[in-house]
């Protein structure tokens, strides 16, 4: 297969991982509604760790200290993100959430400024000014900030800082392995979290097939596909295709999940996609500067 034949291939299969994940929204609430968000989230992330390993065993064997620590780091941030989205989802739209955790595309680059002191251009600034006023329109109830709205955007503060660590510290590692690591931990801490108030075991065939579908779909395969397509891809293109995770979320929630769409929700979320999608464009104006 030719290289151009073979990005449209990935590109194709992006576009179905950003649609599997906007679908996930909308699986989760309703199957949050049966099962606590940290035992759905143990059960998504054992299932999604042994099926990687299932299919690369060997992989156990690349795992050494280095591995441990940093995708431990790594994956307690990715883990600490799915916990505030989904207790977020349970108190808000799927629309709402798949548009406030868009925002990590947005946050990324400002985090990057504070902690590893990186230059911020003008484009950036702008584009967090108007994912800023976008998410003020999306989460202000009356003269207060929603709860949900708030752990979602708790989750894309973490999810950025995922990124950020992921992006300095992943050099050289096998990505495979250090995945493996990162949804290992994410299981290890949300069954922490659940032994709290106890561990369930789903109620209903229901939130069985839920828990599997974002377990495999949503979590194993995407993980796969997108690490495979990142080397085919500039991570620009991959980034702007999943972006589209925020409106597949917005079309699933209100067609399926029969949630309406107002002024104020249509308008906060297409301001948070303009911003993420300047937000892109300017870091592959400065790749291609530099």
């Amino acid at each position: 297969m030719k290289n151009g034949n073979k990005k449209g291939l990935f590109a194709l299969i992006l576009l179905a991982v950003s649609a599997i994940w906007g679908g996930a929204f909308v699986v989760m609430k309703d199957a949050l509604d049966r099962l606590d968000v940290n035992s759905f989230l143990a059960w998504r992330f054992l299932i999604a760790t042994l099926l990687l390993i299932a299919l690369r065993p060997k992989v156990l064997f690349q795992i050494d200290r280095k591995f441990l620590l940093k995708g431990a780091l790594v994956g307690t941030f990715l883990g600490s993100g799915y916990i505030f989205q989904s207790f977020g989802l349970t108190l808000t739209s799927v629309a709402k959430t798949g548009f406030i955790t868009g925002l990590y595309v947005v946050l990324t680059p400002v985090l990057g400024a504070l902690v590893l002191k990186k230059r911020i251009a003008g484009v950036q600034w702008l584009s967090v000014l108007l994912a800023t006023a976008g998410l003020l329109l999306l989460s202000f109830k009356g003269l207060s900030i929603g709860l949900g709205e708030f752990l979602v955007f708790l989750s894309a503060i973490v999810f950025a800082a995922h990124i950020i660590a992921l992006g300095e510290w992943s050099s050289g590692m096998d990505t495979y392995a250090l995945t493996v690591v990162q949804l290992g931990t994410c299981t290890l801490i949300t069954t922490l979290a659940g032994l709290r108030s106890g561990l369930h075991t789903p109620p209903d065939s229901g939130v069985w097939w839920a828990i599997i579908f974002c377990a495999v779909f949503a979590t194993a395969i995407a993980f796969i596909f997108q690490t495979w397509a990142q080397s085919f891809m500039a991570p620009t293109t991959v980034a702007v295709i999943l972006t589209m995770e925020v409106v597949f979320a917005a079309i699933f929630g209100i067609t399926i999940a029969h949630e309406s769409l107002t002024i104020k929700v249509a308008v906060g979320g297409l301001m948070v996609i303009v911003a993420m999608y300047a937000i892109i464009w300017s870091e592959g104006r400065e790749k291609i500067s530099t």
